[in-house]
């Protein structure tokens, strides 16, 4: 009933690494839309004059390769593997639609704030 009641609490717009990130771009002095309701897979911020997104992805969640964060846990395996691979496989195809209707994606991880002068380059890099 723990593992319930905490999940429960785990958001899924406005969380700690998002509002960290949006923070930053807006700081760069770019702007945006969130959730892009009327595009793949809601990206959290949208350029739209540049048709550019952002998918800021919890390392859990999206299961970020070689992440110590991305770990399954050990009680209700299959049920937990079973979702985590339909995450992954969803997000795919959500870049691919976006990619196949013009649209440049980005994905930005939880781990990756930690490193924000990289975290800034990347973004720049991507944006301009």
């Amino acid at each position: 009933m723990d593992r319930s009641e905490n999940m429960r609490r785990i958001r899924s717009k406005d969380t700690n690494p998002e509002l960290f990130i949006r923070r930053l771009i807006f700081k760069m002095g770019y702007r945006y839309r969130l959730h892009g309701k009327n595009l793949s897979g809601k990206p959290d911020m949208v350029f739209a004059s540049r048709k550019k997104v952002i998918f800021i992805h919890g390392c859990f969640w999206h299961q970020h390769n070689n992440c110590a964060d991305s770990h399954i846990p050990k009680t209700n395996r299959e049920y937990w593997v079973a979702k985590l691979e339909k995450n992954k496989s969803r997000d795919k195809k959500n870049l691919d639609e976006l990619d196949k209707n013009g649209w440049n994606s980005l994905v930005l991880w939880e781990c990756q704030i930690n490193n924000s002068l990289e975290l800034l380059s990347e973004v720049r890099n991507f944006l301009q």
